[in-house]
């Protein structure tokens, strides 16, 4: 990992793939090829509907984008080892400077619909996504200190990035998934960017989706289920170590249920085939099933830390509210809340003991980039109190709510999605927390999708006070987010304005695209380090907890990691290489 660039420099300058096919290694599954049974469905579940079929679009975890897609992009990681890998792309070659990594595109590759995947496709995802007005979350990625990396097509089937500086995320920036220029190229050229906003919605007929990756939509019923159907054109080029055409499923089949914990009675019924369980009861009712031999099921405990992350987020831009936009906005306001959240009892109430407390945005599990040193504003009610008594709130109202010298109440609201039991415990024992020291919190579970909306919102006058919410994502390489830590970044949630309003937010701003820049891993995590002090003291994002990666599957599918594997990283198995044994 330290030295990923250099080592795949080398493998590019020495050696390059011959095959069209991409053989996906033996070592990503116990499963051998003899033992693989063809067809059938894996069957899975969300607790939350989905929002748009759109790639442009789309900014949450688990979007139906990402799962058509799957693994595309030009390089990607191996889990054996971290390392970035050919993919779609047979070969590259890297410019002296490091400026320019120049692909030899894949061929024999096709889209569903039967038309040849090329260079246009990656030219005119990578135009889309950074035009500004169709609101690509995508879009920060492709820019460094506000200049763009640019694709310049050599020919039909090769393709040169151009990086405006070096840049240690490099192949990162490469791995991106490309959509086929000739469904999404006509519209762009007619209409610009409303028109690619108004296209593939969830209205959209499945027959008019293409796709290039594993999967096809089959069938969308609103709140119910989506299926996917294995895309043949993929096992075109995709095969097992034996030569087989991939994936092995016929069918994909995504339940969409009211909350997690409806989600575990479909895993107990042997309705659906895999589960992340987060509580202790939750491993604890599986592992009862399991030896009352009401379920056929393997269970991974704590396989790793979570890859992942939870947090509190307040709102700098309440123009209309001047009173809430200056305490929000205040530093030693946000320091007595995270004073307020006690991390520990959500690790133990919430998590069972089986949950690791955060402080910073780097996840738990890549532990070589975690900074131990961290200032860390734990739990500490009188702390808190003595912090909110310095920002004049000394008194309290007739209900026990503390006020300041105008007798303005220090109240917020704080909402989460609805159907996260977890996010729903934590914010009721922060609200808790904040009461027994007079802060009024009223919380709400609302829709994800309009939570989503509100967090993406722009402008002086954003539509929330505080939401828990989590991120995902994120590289190995680098662990900031493109999209989070820059002032003009599209998950800048806390500040929406487009520009930096505190001189923290600056610092990190620039800290970040020096640290990207640095291709030295020790100098660039130190630089990481002294993000997380400063993020620290910002507290942007009030860190909470997050669970420890646990997984389980119905035995009657195969073709997981081998053990080593199992991580909150790689997850617990490749989809293309998931076999149903029945």
């Amino acid at each position: 990992m330290r030295k990923s660039l250099l080592w795949v420099g080398l493998l590019a300058l020495v050696g390059t793939a011959g095959a069209q096919n991409f053989v996906w290694p033996q070592g990503w599954t116990t499963a051998r090829p003899e033992e693989v049974r063809r067809g059938g469905t894996l069957r899975a579940a969300v607790i939350s509907d989905y929002r748009t079929f759109n790639p442009f679009i789309t900014a949450e975890a688990g979007n139906v984008p990402s799962i058509l897609a799957g693994p595309l992009g030009l390089v990607r990681r191996d889990p054996t080892t971290g390392d970035w890998i050919p993919y779609m792309a047979e070969s590259w070659t890297i410019s002296p400077d490091r400026l320019q990594i120049t692909f030899r595109i894949r061929r024999g590759m096709r889209w569903s619909d039967g038309r040849p995947i090329t260079a246009d496709d990656w030219i005119m995802t990578w135009r889309i996504h950074t035009d500004k007005d169709v609101g690509s979350n995508s879009y920060d990625s492709f820019f460094l200190d506000g200049r763009p990396i640019t694709l310049t097509k050599i020919d039909d089937f090769t393709i040169r990035f151009n990086y405006p500086r070096t840049d240690a995320e490099a192949f990162s920036v490469a791995s991106f998934e490309p959509w086929p220029a000739h469904i999404f190229g006509p519209v762009y050229q007619r209409e610009g960017a409303e028109g690619i906003k108004r296209m593939w919605t969830l209205a959209e007929r499945p027959e008019n989706i293409v796709s290039g990756g594993p999967w096809l939509i089959e069938s969308y019923r609103p709140g119910e289920r989506i299926v996917f159907r294995r895309n043949p054109t993929f096992g075109e080029w995709n095969r097992d170590a034996a030569g087989n055409p991939l994936p092995y499923l016929d069918r994909y089949e995504i339940r969409i249920v009211g909350d997690v914990n409806a989600a575990l009675a479909e895993f107990l019924a042997g309705n659906i085939d895999v589960f992340n369980p987060t509580t202790v009861d939750h491993i604890s009712q599986i592992r009862r099933a399991i030896e009352e031999r009401r379920l056929d099921a393997t269970i991974k405990v704590n396989a790793s830390p979570i890859a992942s992350s939870q947090f509190m987020v307040f709102n700098w831009n309440k123009a209309s509210d001047p009173f809430k936009q200056s305490l929000f906005r205040s530093d030693k306001f946000r320091r007595a809340m995270s004073h307020l959240v006690n991390r520990q009892a959500v690790v133990e109430l919430v998590y069972g003991g089986l949950g690791t407390p955060m402080f910073t945005s780097v996840y738990p599990v890549l532990t070589q980039w975690v900074n131990p040193r961290a200032p860390r504003f734990d739990h500490n009610p009188q702390q808190a109190q003595r912090l909110l008594a310095e920002l004049g709130f000394t008194r309290r109202d007739r209900e026990g709510f503390l006020i300041d010298a105008q007798g303005r109440r220090l109240e917020f609201n704080l909402a989460t999605n609805a159907g996260n039991v977890q996010r729903e415990q934590i914010a009721r024992l922060f609200v808790d927390e904040a009461r027994r020291v007079g802060v009024r919190v009223n919380f709400a579970a609302i829709d994800f999708n309009v939570l989503v909306g509100q967090l993406l919102s722009t402008g002086p006058d954003r539509p929330f006070d505080a939401i828990i919410i989590g991120l995902t994502g994120g590289g190995l390489d680098w662990p900031f987010g493109a999209n989070v830590v820059p002032c003009n970044g599209n998950l800048h949630m806390w500040n929406r304005s487009g520009q930096c309003l505190d001189p923290r937010e600056t610092l990190m701003d620039a800290l970040y695209s020096r640290g990207r820049a640095e291709l030295d891993f020790q100098r660039r995590r130190q630089i990481g380090f002294q993000m997380q002090e400063i993020e620290a003291q910002l507290l942007p994002m009030i860190q909470i907890a997050g669970p420890n990666f646990h997984t389980a599957w119905n035995n009657r599918v195969g073709g997981q990691h081998p053990d080593p594997l199992i991580s909150s990283i790689w997850g617990a198995r490749q989809l293309e290489l998931t076999f149903a044994r029945r």
